[in-house]
Order: structure tokens, then sequence, then C-alpha cells
């Protein structure tokens, strides 16, 4: 079969290695001028910044694409473990290290609350059961109601409608132990308070595979993802945006693309790595969608979006870690400004990346390379990021001399941030969300846009939006959904 990837973010890039591997003839359509998507990477002044995912868990995933392809991931990229996983750092000052040493867990849980180590025991006993139901998930079409009627019972005895956050109060008393075991659903565009309890499993995912960085950047794994595409007989174009999705009027099933351009592809099946209400608002006419309308996307509740800085420093800072999590001390009004009220918050919690404490060579001699990234609300509120951005961003950096890089501003080389209005205008992504559909319960699963379209044979989705949801395991597992179904059912 021909089949056209539109874009090339993991989602996009684990879809066309796997169909091309299995033998169909795969073509990526990408906007911009290099592969990656959200993983797009930033080169000036001799610094490299991952524009987008910098945590990758769960490896057997990456390995199995390679493996399909008769090929071994060590010889396109070099995945290496990183200890500490995280620093989570509070308000207070208090730092919790967390890794995947069960001793040192422990210990730093005593260091905050003795009588929280037993309630850790009984957390991470408990879990091992979501863990379970939730990986069972992960890369499992959810097509039809009777997917999801069949693991009903299971996610009603594991109370799956409590939030994350209500899961780790049933085990911690420390209200920073609360939040060190319950912050996760951030990193996948969730609000913690909201997010369903089976994404609490991320905390299992960890502790099982650990947490990996790739060398010279998650850009590598990417670079590593197209070379293989390419070796395997896969074409790629570049600066090639498409402007619709093409369905004969007659059967309803997907048959090509128009491109900006004009030119016109054939293809047999489309898969679609764009934002999922993008594509349907803007790629299908409103003609074909018949349970995606207008109204129903906008009836969706979508994950927040981003203000991310990137920026070279002229020496290092050797006291921080490759990954640290800053937590305000307003944790849970934060979040209700973000996800809720919409409104720019005066303060904020941040994951500070520092990737040169792994590898030196993504930064000249002597330096650091950097990003440091805050949650936001996406488009739907009323904030003028063309009058914020600026402010903002020096509100951050004020932020960080203050409290972890004395003398910041004086060694800052090189500097480049995005925000929500990036997201929107040049990554084509929904009122700017930075995840997609946001992963609450009523929206995971069967209830979350389906990887197969429902108005659109022979269309398909991967990426953040669908199924199974963000995070590298997610996006990667909804290639293999997709992959799997093309090549199975012979769409």
């Amino acid at each position: 079969m021909r089949i056209i990837v539109i874009g090339s973010g993991f989602g996009g890039l684990s879809a066309a290695c796997r169909l091309q591997a299995q033998g169909h003839q795969v073509t990526i359509l990408e906007k911009r001028d290099k592969l990656g998507g959200r993983a797009y990477v930033y080169e000036q002044d001799g610094f490299k910044f991952d524009g987008g995912p910098t945590i990758i868990t769960a490896p057997w995933l990456i390995e199995e694409i390679f493996e399909l392809a008769g090929k071994k991931t060590s010889d396109y990229v070099k995945l290496v473990k990183i200890d500490p996983f995280y620093n989570i750092r509070f308000d207070d000052g208090t730092v919790f290290n967390y890794n995947d040493d069960r001793e040192n867990l422990l210990n730093q849980i005593r260091k905050f609350n003795p009588d929280d180590v037993e309630g850790y025991e009984r957390f991470s006993k408990d879990l091992g059961e979501i863990y379970r139901v939730g990986f069972e998930l992960i890369d499992k079409p959810f097509t039809s109601v009777w997917d999801m009627v069949k693991v009903v019972p299971e996610m009603i005895k594991l109370r799956s409608d409590r939030s994350v956050v209500k899961f780790a109060q049933r085990y911690f008393k420390d209200e920073r132990l609360q939040q060190a075991f319950s912050f996760h659903p951030l990193l996948i565009g969730g609000n913690p308070f909201t997010a369903t309890s089976i994404y609490a499993m991320i905390h299992k995912l960890e502790q099982k595979f650990g947490v990996w960085f790739a060398m010279g950047g998650t850009g590598a794994l990417v670079k590593a993802f197209g070379d293989l595409f390419l070796d395997t007989g896969g074409e790629v174009f570049l600066e090639a945006e498409v402007e619709e999705i093409l369905i004969n009027e007659n059967t309803g099933k997907a048959n090509g693309v128009k491109m900006k351009s004009g030119e016109v592809l054939e293809a047999d099946a489309i898969v679609s790595n764009a934002d999922v209400a993008f594509t349907y608002l803007n790629l299908i006419p409103k003609r074909f969608r018949k349970k995606y309308t207008d109204a129903k996307i906008k009836k969706m509740t979508y994950s927040m979006s981003l203000f991310v800085i990137y920026f070279g420093t002229n020496r290092k800072y050797e006291n921080l870690a490759h990954h640290e999590i800053i937590i305000s001390r307003r944790y849970k009004g934060l979040l209700e400004d973000i996800f809720d009220k919409k409104i720019l918050a005066e303060d904020f919690s941040l994951y500070l990346h520092r990737p040169t404490a792994t590898d030196p060579s993504l930064a000249p001699e002597g330096c650091d390379a950097w990003y440091v990234l805050s949650p936001v609300p996406h488009l739907g509120g009323d904030i003028d990021w063309t009058k914020e951005a600026e402010p903002y961003k020096q509100k951050i950096y004020q932020y960080l001399e203050k409290r972890f890089l004395p003398d910041l501003r004086k060694h800052i080389v090189t500097e480049h941030y995005i925000d929500p209005l990036h997201f929107q205008n040049t990554l084509n992504s929904y009122l700017g969300n930075a995840f997609g559909v946001e992963p609450t319960l009523m929206q995971s699963a069967y209830l979350r846009p389906h990887n197969q379209s429902e108005d659109v044979e022979n269309l398909f989705f991967v990426g953040a939006g669908t199924h199974p949801g963000a995070g590298l395991p997610g996006v990667i597992s909804s290639g293999k959904i997709v992959g799997n179904m093309i090549s199975d059912f012979g769409f």
C-alpha cells in the first residue's frame, strides 16, 4: 500500500518506520525544514537545544521498531540511563532526589516524614495492579465501545475515577511527598488534580525501566528513526505542508492529499501525526465530518500550553542535575489558574533541563545548554503573548537567578523562546495546546479521539491527541497501534 504520513513527530516516525518495515511504501510529509515535529532541534551559536520531549522511558518500545526492521538500536543511537531521574525542588528549599534505587527512595521519604515510608510501601504495591492494567491498554486500539466495556470492571475496581493527587493522598501525609508522587501527569499535559489515577503508573514505569537520554539529545533519536526510515526505503519531503486530505465523494475514503503548493499526492491510506483537532478543523471539509463536527471538537478540553526558554551559558552550573522539577508553593492554586481560569499567574512551577550534565557536546567547552519550561494556559484565555512574553521571560530568569543560578543573566550568551502562539502558528496546534486532548477520565481510551477516524475511512491518527496519549511511550505506542491496524487488517 501507498501510505502518506503527515508530520514527523515521534508518533509519525514510529508509524512510518513500522509500516515501511512491514512492506508498505511510505512517504513522510513534514511542514518544517527538518524532522521531529515538537521534538524539533534548535542549533545556534554552537549550542544544541531539544525543542520538545527530553524524558525517555520504556526504551524497549524504541528497540521494538529497530528490531522489526532487522536493525540494532545501538547502530543508530546511544541511550544512557540518567541518575538521578529528577531532583524535585520545593519552595521551602527541600529537595527530593528521585531515582529507581529503592533504598534511596525510602531514605528520601524518611527525610521528609518517617511515617510515610510505610505509606510508600502500600503505594508501590497498589501501583503494581494499576500498572498491569494500564500497560495492557497502551498498545491496544479502542475502536468500539466493547473494547471499553471489557476493561470497565477493572477500572472501577481500581477507582480510576479518583485523580492522581487523591490517589497519592491516600498514602502520604506530607504534602511535599504527595506532590512528588503525583506531578507526573504534568509531563503529558494533564492536571494532577483531575487526571485519572491510571496515570500514577508513570512512577511504576520509571521504577521498572528507568529514565533515559539519547546522547546528542532527543534530536539524535529523531535522526535515528529518520535514518532507519530512509534505510528501509521510505521517502521524506521537508517544507511540505498539507492543505487538505482528499476524500472520495462516493466511498468516503481518504485517497490522497493536496499540498499548499497545489500538488496532489495519491495514497491508499493517510496517517496524521498533526494535532487531531487541527486535522479535523482544517484538513477535512465539514461535509465529511458527521461525528467530529466543529462543535464537538471545540467542546473537548485541551491540555495546557508551554512557555519554554532555550538558553546557553558561558559557564557551568554543576550544582544542578540533568532534570530539575521546581514546584511552586501555591501548587493547587497555580494549576487552577492554568487549567481552569486560564490566567497568567505571578508564580510558576518549572521544569529545568540541563542536558550538558550528561552530554557536554551539546554546548561549547566550558558552557551549559539549558531549557526552562513553564506550564501556561492555552489560548482559550485572554493572554496577549505579544506583550507578555518578554516580561514573563525576565521574571523566570530573575527567579532562577535568585534561587539556583547566580548571576545567570550575566552568563547567557544565546537564547530563544517559544510560547503558545508558536504552538498554534508553527506547530498547527488547536488553541496552542502542547499535548493534545487533556488526559481526563472522560477523554481516555475509547472516549479519546480514535486511532482510526470514525468519519473518514482509511484515515488514521497517531501522536499525543489520540489513544493512548502524550509522552514518548504513548505516542510511540500510537504508531504501533496504527501500524498493526493497517497491516493486520489490510485497510
